[in-house]
């Protein structure tokens, strides 16, 4: 069993919050633009980027895949 969030040193967890915070970055950046961008814009179905936007749990590999490869520039 892994530790518990009491048992991180300050160090740890203070790491761990801000991975969070950018992670969380990303993922919003990436679904407003999902959002405000036609779909003519969009490589593959906008339903589909949102969905692996949201659901997979990717270090903030999926939000920075589709800010960079997702969008077509015109």
């Amino acid at each position: 069993m892994g530790k518990k969030w009491k048992d991180l040193s300050p160090r740890t967890r203070g790491l761990l919050s801000v991975a969070a915070a950018v992670e969380a970055g990303l993922k919003i950046a990436a679904l407003i633009d999902l959002k405000r961008r036609p779909a003519a814009q969009v490589r593959g179905p906008k339903w589909a980027w949102g969905l692996a936007i949201t659901v997979a749990s990717s270090a903030g590999a999926v939000p920075i895949l589709y800010l960079v490869r997702g969008r077509r520039t015109h």
